[in-house]
């Protein structure tokens, strides 16, 4: 969420952001619905104001004078409440209309209306040229044992899995490899809930954007797609020290998305499913755009850093205003290369918010005297069960069995998947 007074001094600003983002919003509306709630809050005040000079005059009045005063209070209460009711609609309309306000994207982002406009800015690591035909990750597994589709589908429906025997061990021994690297670059460590309030998500920005994309409960919670959720709002309405800044998180949660409006992408296999894990990296920061730039590099080298130990080629795009979420200021997506398609696809992503989440979740910090908004980052360190896909492809031998990045077998304890 952006301040209002920023929204009124930079009206150009908000439109051309919108449309940069291909995100349909009237910033004159807002302001006419300010206007009302700013004359509506005059008048409450000011009656208010008259109703306790009123209430002071009682005291002092004759007896015989009591009764004309009292029926002048009364004519105020009625007309007081009246007000305030007005007030309270208004700002409801003015609230709806605020949570819906586009961060401004950055002026590096290109143009684009999706992420077919997306820009490369480059390329690390070798594409393999295989001398035998390699087979996709779905047949790999289910010729080594390494997942059960049919039976994952007969489970939990479209888009089931299930992990199993040296498949299961691969994402623990991935996820214990990604886990210590972090941990050893000072991110802490957290499990938070992927069962969440519907406040969270609001304050993040996935609602009311992405509400179709959500799975939601009987007792009107949901469950979220990202341990970003969680992470940002457990310091939500609290002031931290501006000494303890940044803060700097591993989290851990299972994710859920319906992945509405992709029914008929990545149906089978493990690229596109509804339940997944993930490690996400999070920071808070002070309020300068220098550090937020400074940590979103950051998070993206940790992410390059990720797949260069693992060995796999990849590609970075800085993706287009249409394909920016509504509280992104810039994103970076980290896309993989799946030999089986011929085509790099996408594992991480990495974006910065300046003040719009922690706004709305109303984290501050302080340096003793002054208190600011933080700034707020996130990016992928790794999702489950998505980057088996390209390990799984990559590493295939001629002989159907699967090699081992070496950076991963002490944690697996073995240097090859083949039949049992």
């Amino acid at each position: 969420m952006l301040d209002i007074k920023f929204i009124r001094e930079n009206k150009h600003l908000i439109s051309a952001g919108a449309k940069k983002k291909n995100i349909d919003f009237n910033v004159d509306t807002l302001i006419s619905v300010d206007d009302q709630r700013r004359d509506l809050l005059k008048r409450v005040e000011e009656m208010r104001a008259k109703q306790n000079e009123t209430s002071k005059l009682l005291v002092s009045v004759p007896d015989l004078d009591k009764v004309k005063v009292l029926d002048q209070m009364k004519v105020l209460k009625n007309s007081l409440v009246e007000l305030e009711k007005k007030l309270e609609e208004i700002n409801i309309e003015w609230r709806k209309l605020m949570i819906r306000v586009p961060n401004i994207p950055d002026i590096s982002v290109p143009d684009g209306a999706d992420d077919s406009f997306n820009l490369e800015i480059k390329k690390v690591g070798v594409v393999k040229n295989f001398d035998f035909e390699p087979k996709d990750h779905i047949s790999l597994m289910q010729d080594l044992d390494l997942a059960d589709f049919e039976r994952g589908t007969k489970i939990s429906g479209f888009r089931g899995y299930v992990l199993k025997n040296d498949g299961a061990m691969l994402q623990w021994a991935i996820s214990q490899f990604v886990l210590n690297k972090m941990v050893k670059k000072g991110y802490k460590p957290m499990i938070v809930p992927s069962l969440v309030k519907k406040a969270p998500l609001i304050g993040t920005g996935y609602l009311p954007q992405g509400e179709d994309d959500l799975y939601k409960t009987q007792d009107e919670d949901y469950l979220s797609g990202t341990a970003e959720v969680s992470t940002m709002y457990y310091y939500s309405d609290e002031i931290l020290d501006k000494t303890v800044l940044p803060l700097k998180f591993i989290s851990y949660s299972p994710c859920y998305r319906r992945e509405a409006g992709s029914h008929s992408k990545d149906t089978k296999g493990l690229i596109r499913v509804h339940e997944f894990h993930k490690l996400e990296q999070v920071i808070l920061c002070e309020a300068s755009h220098e550090e937020s730039v400074k940590l979103h590099e950051e998070l993206l080298q940790n992410s390059e850093e990720i797949l260069q130990d693992l060995g796999l080629p990849y590609r970075v795009v800085i993706n287009a205003g249409g394909d920016l979420g509504l509280g992104q200021v810039k994103k970076y997506d980290v896309e993989t290369w799946v030999p089986s398609q011929k085509q790099y696809r996408e594992t991480h992503s990495a974006s910065y918010f300046h003040d719009f989440q922690t706004r709305r979740l109303n984290i501050k910090y302080t340096d003793g005297q002054n208190k600011n908004f933080a700034h707020s980052l996130n990016n992928t360190a790794v999702a489950f069960p998505r980057i088996l896909v390209p390990i799984i492809e990559n590493y295939q031998q001629k002989d159907g069995t699967i090699k081992i990045p070496d950076v991963l077998v002490p944690y697996f304890g073995k240097d090859l998947i083949s039949k049992q």
